[in-house]
């Protein structure tokens, strides 16, 4: 009996409304499979790591952070396709990061924030790090240019720390904003956008690097087709998701290409 193939939808799996939507998106997506012939599990998998799960080899649908992905997965995983949100902070596959303060900081500039606390969810993080040193490399003149910088494990975490005054400053993922704003205004109470970075393409749809380009074709239609059908229009409105894309490696390159701009304005790391 073949093992069915395993998929996740991590990076937006917040409690409530939008978890219960990533459920039935999934049903709508696994059993659109099935009918291509592809053995899929009927449950999302919640149980493993996020991270770890990208390069599995019965992986069949995931999402990746951006970063991540020039960094280590190229050529390990394949692009499905990228999501195009309805919230602020970008435009079509094309997403920013919000910078974000206490509602009460006196800062309204990045450079007002020079020497004060930086939150950062991850340091592999496109919109929690890469997009951010790219704001700040500009200003700091290849030297460090916070005081500190503490890791807090999610956007969600940084908004928290932001709020609750452990962090001065954190840069915070546009599509997370969103889907708060949406669902949990209250958990945006205290904190306020200063800036937004540059923008660059978004987080990608993954399979598993062992995909023949029929089957990825299948997975692509399966997609498009959930995507299209009006019967999921409400849980599409859920997630903010209104279509997708297809992208290539060149177009995320250009999130590398902001770590070497970094680079040669000296300031290769976020410090």
């Amino acid at each position: 009996m073949v093992s069915p193939l395993r998929a996740t939808l991590s990076m937006y799996d917040m409690e409530g409304p939008v978890r219960r939507a990533n459920d039935l998106f999934w049903t709508a997506l696994s059993q659109n499979l099935r009918e291509r012939g592809f053995p899929v599990s009927d449950q999302l998998d919640r149980q493993s790591h996020y991270h770890a799960v990208w390069s599995e080899p019965d992986l069949i649908f995931s999402q990746t952070c951006g970063y991540p992905y020039v960094m280590e997965l190229r050529g390990k995983v394949r692009l499905v396709a990228t999501p195009i949100y309805e919230f602020s902070g970008g435009q079509g596959v094309e997403r920013a990061s919000f910078v974000i303060a206490h509602e009460t900081h006196p800062g309204r500039t990045l450079e007002d924030f020079r020497g004060r606390r930086a939150a950062i969810n991850d340091w592999m993080s496109n919109s929690g790090m890469n997009l951010f040193r790219a704001s700040i490399a500009p200003l700091a003149e290849g030297r460090p240019f916070f005081g500190s910088i503490t890791v807090s494990g999610g956007h969600v975490g940084s908004i928290d720390a932001v709020r609750d005054g452990l962090a001065d400053i954190a840069s915070v993922d546009t599509v997370t904003w969103g889907l708060l704003e949406k669902h949990a205004p209250e958990r945006l109470s205290g904190v306020r956008i200063v800036a937004e970075t540059p923008r660059g393409p978004g987080l990608p749809f993954i399979t598993r690097g062992t995909t023949r380009d029929a089957e990825l074709a299948a997975i692509r239609s399966a997609l498009a087709d959930v995507v299209a059908d009006p019967a999921n229009a409400e849980i599409l409105a859920t997630l903010g998701l209104k279509g997708v894309a297809i992208l290539s490696d060149g177009d995320y390159q250009r999130l590398d290409d902001l770590r070497h701009q970094a680079e040669e304005l000296g300031y290769p790391a976020l410090a």
